[in-house]
C-alpha cells in the first residue's frame, strides 16, 4: 500500500512568496546556472527506458556487501567522524554533535518498497540505530535523499533541520513544526551555534516528487564545524562551480561527493567517476570521499565501478581518497586503512 503522503507537498503561500524572490527562481521553477538537460538532446525518453530496462546483472552485487555495524551513541568523536550508510546517507559527529545527511533507511528509494530496493547488506542501518540529531541537512528532495518513512521515524529525535529551499514544505505537511526548520538559497548562511555553520551553494541537477520539477531548490552545503570545513556535495553535475565555492571557502578537509548513478544519456546532472575527482581538486579538498553509491540501481553501470574509476582518476591527479565500508567510522586527518571491498 502507498501512503499518499510519501509524495510530499508543493510549497504554497507565504514559502512561495518567498521562492519567487530568489534569483534562483525564473519562470515558474528553479533553474541552474548553467543550461542544464535532464537527459542528453538527441536522446529521447524512449531510449531512457531501453538503457534502464537493459541493465547488466551486474548493477546488483552478487553476494552481501561487506559493512560494519558500528555503535553510533558511542562515537566518542575527538574530531570529526563520518559514518556512511550507503548512497548519500551519512553521520557527521564531533564532540557529541551530530549531523545526520540525507537519511534514506527505509529499505528503498522510492514512495513505494517494491522499487529502489537497497543492496543485500547495504541496509544493516535502521532509524532506531541513530543517536540523537542535532542537525538533520537535507540537500534535495529526491527519493533518495528524502525519504518520508526515515523522516517520520527520527522526527522525535531531531532538534533542527536546515534544508535548500522550498523542500520545507513536505517537512511541515509530514508534521514537522516550522520552527525546526531552516531553508536556505544559495548563498545563505545558518549558524547553529559558535561551532556549527551551514552555507548553500550551487549544485547542478533538478529536484521534483512527482511530475512537477523544479519547485523547491537543491543544494551543495558548506559546513564549517569548529576548526574543520566539510563539503557535502548532494547531487550535481560537473561545472564550474567547483571551483567557485573551492576559491571562496577553501580549502576543505573532507569533500563528501557524488560517484555513481552516472550515464552518458544525463551528463549534465550526475557526475562521471573523473568529474568526481576532477571536483575535488577544484575544491582544494584535502581528501575525497565518494558517496552515492553502493545501495541503490538508479542507472546501468556496474554497482561497484564507480570506486574502480574514482580511484584511478584520484591517483593520476594525487588527489587524497578514502573509501571506507558501510558502518565503517572514518576520522578526518586520522590515519585510514582502505580496503578494497568493493572487489
Amino acid at each position: 500500500m502507498i501512503d499518499i503522503k510519501a509524495f510530499g507537498k508543493l510549497p504554497a503561500d507565504v514559502r512561495k512568496k518567498r521562492i519567487k524572490t530568489s534569483l534562483q527562481y525564473r519562470d515558474g521553477s528553479f533553474q541552474n546556472i548553467l543550461p542544464t538537460a535532464i537527459k542528453r538532446e538527441d536522446a529521447s525518453y524512449l531510449d531512457l527506458f531501453k538503457t534502464l530496462l537493459s541493465q547488466p546483472k551486474t548493477v546488483r552485487p552478487g553476494q552481501g556487501i561487506p559493512s560494519v555495524k558500528t555503535d553510533l551513541r558511542n562515537l566518542n568523536a575527538k574530531v570529526p567522524t563520518v559514518v556512511w550508510f550507503g548512497h548519500s546517507s551519512y553521520l557527521i559527529s564531533h564532540q557529541g554533535f551530530n549531523i545526520f545527511v540525507d537519511p534514506v533507511l527505509s529499505g528503498h528509494a522510492s514512495p513505494v518498497s517494491f522499487f529502489g530496493k537497497a543492496f543485500l547488506g547495504a541496509d544493516i542501518y535502521k532509524a532506531e540505530d541513530m543517536p540523537d540529531i542535532d542537525v538533520l541537512l537535507i540537500t534535495h528532495d529526491h527519493y533518495d535523499h528524502l525519504d518520508y518513512e526515515t523522516i517520520t521515524k527520527l522526527h522525535p529525535n531531531i532538534k533542527q533541520i536546515v534544508t535548500s529551499l522550498g523542500a520545507g514544505s513536505h517537512l511541515e505537511y509530514w508534521g514537522i513544526a516550522p520552527d525546526k526548520i531552516t531553508e536556505l538559497d544559495w548563498w545563505q548562511s545558518a549558524k547553529i551555534n559558535q561551532e556549527v555553520e551551514f552555507t548553500a551553494t550551487p549544485a547542478r541537477h533538478f529536484s521534483g516528487r512527482g511530475l512537477k520539477r523544479g519547485q523547491s531548490l537543491w543544494s551543495s552545503f558548506v559546513l564549517k564545524l569548529n576548526d574543520y570545513k566539510i563539503f557535502l556535495g548532494g547531487d550535481s553535475g560537473y561545472d564550474g562551480q567547483f571551483k567557485v565555492i573551492g576559491d571562496k571557502f577553501g580549502p576543505f578537509d573532507l569533500a563528501l561527493l557524488e560517484c555513481g548513478q552516472y550515464n552518458i544519456n544525463w551528463p549534465d546532472i550526475h557526475m562521471m567517476p573523473e568529474q568526481t575527482a576532477q571536483a575535488a581538486q577544484d575544491l582544494q579538498a584535502k581528501v575525497l570521499m565518494p558517496v552515492h553509491w553502493a545501495k541503490f540501481t538508479l542507472s546501468v553501470h556496474p554497482w561497484n565501478e564507480p570506486p574502480i574509476r574514482v580511484m584511478a582518476e584520484a591517483k593520476a591527479l594525487h588527489q587524497p581518497i578514502v573509501i571506507p565500508q558501510i558502518g565503517e567510522p572514518y576520522a578526518i586527518g586520522e590515519e585510514f586503512d582502505q580496503k578494497i571491498w568493493w572487489e
